[in-house]
Order: structure tokens, then C-alpha cells, then sequence
């Protein structure tokens, strides 16, 4: 546990760090993290006897910063996103024993990491430095606070299963209280930045807080079922206690996606701060 919490505390000074360097310097040093998530993901795969085509997901990655920046909005990446999952078709498709499985694994860390990946780079373009970093503190945020809330509930009051077939230790009481989590580290964010900036209603990080914190269990609970399907406890080994990149960022990365979906959507445009 002391080495859990030790790992936690470095990576959290860590983020704060490049959080404050700016949106340019958080983005390359998030896709370089994006890179090694991605990797982990092919690597579980592969160790479950897939066979995944990897070159056109990386070659995707490798055209997706300079098109977000030249082009501003992470929406114009589909159709690349798009061509890469087809081109990885074709690939499999002409193989002497071509199998479905293949193609879907193949396509899943595009789907699953890069681009919603891609929608944490996109937070960056939120109207002022101060939207930016709210947002971004609310992708990372929310889940983690839930995860912890869930844990330390689930351990001590959690009965009912939650998803066992996915992940046993689970619990809806665990569940419940890390949804509770969630919106309360909304609503804490949305007071301390209410004091520096105009920020809309604390209601809408209630909700963000719930649909954030939604998203990132289910986050959780589908990396969970890809490690039990490719017979791996962790993604990797980089960070003590911890595991690997993916372990971190996996329900990150949905909760990634709301918050995204919410700076796009014109009726609840933040305020420019």
C-alpha cells in the first residue's frame, strides 16, 4: 500500500508540473504516455495469441498532433481514424488464415486509447488557460476521486457484486459511493475556480462529475476485461504498485470523452477565462 500511495503522490506532482507548462508542452508529453498506453494494450493482445496489425494505428498517432493543431478540432480525425481501421482490414483480410477476431483487436486501441487520447489533447483548445486546466483537472479528477471513494467504501461496506464476471472485487456500494465521489470533487473544482474566474452553475459540474465518474467505471471495468481475456494481472510494470500506463489512464480516458463532448456542445460553452 505505502508503495501505491508513494507511486500516486509522484505522479500527481508530476501532472501538476506539466499542467502548468502550458497546453503545447502537457499535449506532447501526454501523447508520449498515449504512445506507451497504446503499446501496452497491443502487447496484452498479442500475449493472448492475437495477431493485431499495428503500423497504420501508429502512423495514425504519429499524423494525429500535427492535424489537430493545423486543423484545431479532434472531429477531423475520424476519417483517419477511419482509414486506418480499414486499411487494417484489407491487411488481415489477405492474410493466408485471415480471422475477424484479429481485425476487432486490431482496431481496438483506436478506438479505446488514441482517440479518445486525442480528446484530452482537444481540452486544450477550451476558450482561456483557466477552462483549460478546469477540464482537464475534471478528466483526471473525477475518476480518480471516485476510485478512491469506491475503494475505501467497497472495502469496508460493499456486499452486493457489482461485475463479477469482469472484476470480483467490485461492488455496487463501492460503486455508489465513488459515483458520490466524483460529483463532489466536481462541485469542490468548480468553488476554487469560481473564485479566480466566472465559471457557469455548480450544477453542471454535478453532472459532469456524474456522467464523468459513470464513464470512468465503465472505463475501468473494460480494461479489466481485456486484461482477464488476455490472461494479464497488469498492463505493464512501469509504475510501482500501480502497473502500467493503461492501469492509470483507462478510466481517464472515457472520462476524457464527456468533458470533451461537454466543451463542444454550444449551449454550455465556458465562459473565456
Amino acid at each position: 500500500m505505502m508503495k501505491r500511495i508513494i507511486t500516486g503522490a509522484c505522479l500527481t506532482a508530476f501532472l501538476a508540473l506539466v499542467l502548468s507548462l502550458g497546453g503545447l508542452v502537457f499535449s506532447v508529453v501526454f501523447m508520449l504516455f498515449l504512445a506507451l498506453a497504446m503499446y501496452e494494450m497491443y502487447r496484452a493482445l498479442g500475449q493472448a495469441g492475437h495477431r493485431p496489425v499495428q503500423w497504420p494505428s501508429w502512423i495514425c498517432m504519429a499524423l494525429c498532433i500535427p492535424l489537430f493543431f493545423l486543423v484545431g478540432s479532434v472531429g477531423t480525425l475520424i476519417p483517419l481514424l477511419a482509414g486506418a481501421c480499414m486499411l487494417i482490414a484489407a491487411m488481415i483480410m489477405f492474410r493466408s488464415e485471415p480471422r475477424l477476431e484479429d481485425i476487432c483487436v486490431s482496431c481496438l486501441p483506436l478506438i479505446c486509447v488514441l482517440l479518445p487520447g486525442m480528446c484530452m489533447v482537444g481540452l486544450q483548445n477550451a476558450p482561456g488557460r483557466a477552462n483549460q486546466l478546469l477540464l482537464t483537472l475534471m478528466a483526471f479528477g473525477v475518476p480518480l476521486a471516485g476510485d478512491t471513494a469506491a475503494y475505501f467504501i467497497g472495502s469496508r461496506f460493499g456486499v452486493r457484486k457489482l461485475c463479477p464476471a469482469v472484476s470480483p472485487n467490485k461492488s455496487v456500494e463501492g460503486a455508489g459511493a465513488g459515483l458520490i465521489g466524483s460529483m463532489v470533487f466536481g462541485v469542490i473544482l468548480w468553488a476554487v475556480f469560481s473564485i479566480f474566474a466566472p465559471m457557469p452553475a455548480f450544477w453542471h459540474f454535478l453532472v459532469l462529475g456524474l456522467l464523468g465518474g459513470l464513464a470512468g467505471q465503465v472505463g475501468d471495468l473494460f480494461a479489466s476485461l481485456v486484461k482477464r481475456h488476455c490472461g494479464v494481472k497488469d498492463y505493464g510494470t512501469i509504475f510501482p504498485g500501480h502497473g502500467g500506463v493503461m492501469d492509470r489512464l483507462d478510466s481517464v480516458f472515457w472520462a476524457t470523452v464527456i468533458m470533451y463532448v461537454y466543451l463542444n456542445l454550444n449551449p454550455f460553452t465556458l465562459p473565456a477565462a
